[in-house]
Parts: structure tokens; C-alpha cells; sequence
């Protein structure tokens, strides 16, 4: 991980632990999904989450967790651009 600083669509530091809103998700990211969990993934746009970890390069991490049809729990766990997020 690099030591340098990560900021949000308004440039304002973020840090592990920061609540953030996802403001966009690319297309091409949508489409490489599945189509049954495009929705999911889209559905997260708007939508307030923790930041839980930095990746080794240097983009915030979110999770998103629901249970699918079976009751099974699954999860995502997506890194953000700078563009991608706002810290609330």
C-alpha cells in the first residue's frame, strides 16, 4: 500500500473507518458482473457504506452484504476511485 493520501470526489481526505457515499460506478465495472447481481451492484449507487480497508493500491474498500435466494449470505467487496465516493 502506498502512503499516499486518499480523497473523495471533493477532495477530502478519507481514512478506514470513514462512512462515504457511492456517488457512481462505471458501466464497464456494472457489466462485468453477473446479470442476476447487476442490480445489486447497481443498487449500491446512493447509498452510504464503511470504509473497511485500503487495498494494496491505495483505493478505499466497501462491502456490500445480502442473502440470495437461498438464505445464503453473500458479499462484494469493491475498491473505489476517488470519483466513486463522497466522506459524509
Amino acid at each position: 500500500m502506498s502512503d499516499t493520501t486518499i480523497l473523495d470526489c471533493k477532495q477530502q481526505p478519507v481514512n478506514i473507518g470513514d462512512i462515504i457515499r457511492v456517488t457512481t460506478l462505471s458501466k464497464q465495472f456494472i457489466k462485468s458482473f453477473p446479470e442476476d447481481e447487476r442490480i445489486l451492484i447497481e443498487s449500491m449507487i446512493g447509498n452510504f457504506f464503511k470504509i473497511i480497508a485500503i487495498d494494496e493500491e491505495g483505493q478505499a474498500c466497501i462491502m456490500r452484504e445480502w442473502h440470495d435466494e437461498r438464505g445464503q449470505l453473500q458479499t462484494h467487496v469493491i475498491a473505489l476511485d476517488s470519483e466513486e465516493m463522497e466522506k459524509v
